[in-house]
């Protein structure tokens, strides 16, 4: 067993509520999400957000508007929907519990 496909499937697992946390603060570029994901070391492959994207989307908690740009074609600025603020709340309190838990767990010594 390998802990690298652990790391990918805890990371893909946290993913969405990241983003969505990132789309809470205001209408953000997708371009900007991919920079703060990999600022943050939760994402190396840009393909990986845009299909999460599309189902955030489809799933009714976010919306996106289309903005002209000065330096090319238009931009999809994603926000969250009513829904979304919802979701992304009972996401919290399931981090916050998660959170709690795991490191009540880890923080428990060995026994010798």
């Amino acid at each position: 067993m390998k802990a690298s496909n652990t790391q990918i499937q805890m990371r893909k697992g946290i993913l969405e509520f990241c983003v969505l946390h990132i789309i809470a603060r205001g209408e953000v570029y997708a371009t900007d999400l991919i920079e703060e994901l990999k600022s943050s070391q939760l994402i190396i492959v840009e393909g990986t957000l845009y299909p999460l994207l599309s189902r955030i989307k489809n799933s009714g908690l976010a919306t996106y508007k289309w903005v002209e740009s000065d330096a090319g074609p238009p931009r999809k600025y994603y926000s969250l929907t009513p829904e979304g603020n919802v979701f992304l709340t009972e996401l919290q309190k399931t981090w916050e519990n998660l959170d709690t838990s795991v490191n009540q767990i880890i923080s428990t010594p060995k026994n010798e």
